[in-house]
């Protein structure tokens, strides 16, 4: 055992440790056996009272035959524990240890294989469901369900046009598709893993109906008050972008001018959550139903939920250590390839030494009920008031009525908006205004901007007309951090707002 009996009894009960008195009412413990073996391993420690005093075991050598005899009558498939003797304090006591097994999933033979599977959860045992069972069968035959086929469906139901917009930079053919099990063979035929519709299905809802994001910014510290709250429904990769411009959204941003280039502030921690976000859709099982991932912003903290439990032998402590087992490879292969992932194992250590580098309160890991949710605390609390939401009615309200204005005001508002461009000289070219333009309605990335005003998506074209938009503070990246990223696109800052509405 890595930990010395005393050290052990100093900790609380926990996902993999479990204090008894003694042997009076044998199957709570072989519930707890059973969870060990099917999660991430534990210890029971026999002979401590309900206060952690040493009590010791009656009759040591009797009760090894006896728990031998029980696990042996109990448990299937056969689970074979460590069993030792231990003294403390003049008095024996019997350890049992258990290990991650590859047997899974072990059950109480009196309750068979539909009732009597449990796993661990904090320091509780959970009877599983037939969704977690199956989970845990497929973990056993090293089959992941994101790399199982979808017979029923061809490549024509793919999103081709995103997979090829994703994927710029390289040929994407069916050959690509099934190097990165998007496509699998299956009876001859390729067809989309479920992993793959997942991430470009045309019609993914209807199959995997939680397969999207809930985000909320809350009012306050618990979710009392909504101020605002969308749903996402885009393809996953997109869906990343997606959510780091709702957060965005809700946080201040200042600016730093000391390097050559303005540079943002954010009052979140964006390298953070984004890391957050992707390890929750890339660690998310998708064969659970009855929740999306989740995204709550609350004036102090965001917390980040997936659905599903860690996967059996790993704890959350495991996870700061860079400890790392993939539910989804086909998902994560995708995002590796699109710059998503950078290393594997290396996003949950890196968000806590980021944490230690900003100052702020280390990020929490816990399971729940089915998901697991990350918790990231801010350094400054951001606080709504009441009259904030009032005014976001009032300003939505005043949006819808605008957005009503008659051809003849929009036509004025444009020629006066084409004259201020003109006047900008030589920094904002005319081509530059029309992108600040066609920016007002929304983020966009380069070749629906340059598209819109006529104009070839070429790079000459982006070091003429955007490049100067960005060094002057008028447009910004949506992802900044990776200004190469297939998925960038290009918003108006507030300064750009001001300059094409002067």
């Amino acid at each position: 055992m890595s930990l010395s009996i005393p050290e052990l009894l100093k900790d609380p009960e926990s996902k993999t440790l479990e204090f008894k008195r003694d042997l009076s009412s044998p199957k709570p413990l072989m519930k707890t056996l059973v969870a060990f073996a099917n999660s991430a391993g534990g210890r029971v420690i026999v002979g401590l009272d309900d206060h952690g005093n040493v009590v010791g075991v009656q009759d040591p050598l009797g009760e090894v035959e006896r728990i031998s005899n029980l696990i042996s009558d109990c448990i299937a498939p056969h689970l074979v524990p460590n069993i030792e003797l231990t003294t403390v304090n003049g008095k024996t006591l019997l350890l049992l240890e258990v290990f991650p097994s590859n047997t899974r999933p072990h059950y109480l033979k009196s309750e068979g294989m539909e009732k009597g599977v449990y796993v661990r959860l904090g320091a509780t045992n959970r009877q599983a469901d037939t969704r977690l069972i199956s989970e845990l069968e497929r973990g056993s035959a090293g089959v992941s369900f994101d790399a199982l086929p979808m017979p029923q469906f061809g490549v024509e139901d793919l999103d081709l046009e995103r997979i090829r917009e994703d994927f710029s930079t390289v040929i994407i053919d069916e050959l690509k598709m099934q190097s990165l099990k998007i496509l699998v063979l299956h009876q001859g035929k390729l067809v989309p893993s479920h992993g793959g519709f997942l991430l470009y299905g045309l019609n993914r809802r209807r199959y995997f109906d939680d397969a999207w994001i809930q985000c909320g910014r809350f009012m306050g510290q618990d979710k009392a008050v909504i101020f605002d709250h969308i749903e996402i429904n885009d393809p996953m990769p997109k869906s990343v972008a997606e959510i780091m411009l709702f957060l965005k959204k809700h946080a201040m941003r200042g600016a730093d001018f000391s390097d050559v280039r303005r540079k943002d502030l954010w009052s979140i921690p964006i390298n953070i959550l984004r890391e957050v976000v992707i390890n929750a859709l890339v660690h998310a099982d998708y064969s659970h139903t009855g929740t999306p991932v989740r995204v709550a912003f609350y004036d102090d903290r965001i917390e980040v939920e997936n659905p599903g439990l860690l996967l059996p032998g790993l704890r959350p402590e495991d996870l700061k250590l860079g400890v790392s087992q993939i539910r989804n490879p086909v998902i994560a292969r995708v995002f590796k390839e699109l710059d998503f992932i950078e290393q594997w194992g290396s996003g949950i250590p890196g968000i806590f030494r980021e944490a230690e580098n900003l100052g702020l309160k280390d990020p929490e890991i816990r399971e729940l009920a089915n998901r697991v949710r990350v918790t990231v605390f801010l350094k400054n609390a951001l606080t709504l008031m009441p009259e904030q939401s009032r005014l976001s009615q009032k300003e939505g309200s005043k949006t819808n009525q605008e957005t009503n204005v008659s051809d003849r005001n929009r036509k004025k508002n444009t020629q006066a908006g084409e004259q201020a461009g003109e006047q900008a000289g030589e920094q904002v070219s005319k081509q530059g205004y029309k992108l600040l333009r066609e920016m007002k309605s929304g983020a966009k990335n380069k070749a629906e901007l340059f598209h819109s005003i006529g104009m070839a998506n070429a790079y000459l074209n982006y070091k003429r007309h955007l490049i100067p938009l960005l060094e002057c503070g008028l447009v910004e990246m949506t992802l900044p951090e990776k200004p190469k990223s297939p998925l960038q696109k290009y918003r108006l800052t507030s300064q750009g707002l001001e300059f094409i509405e002067s």
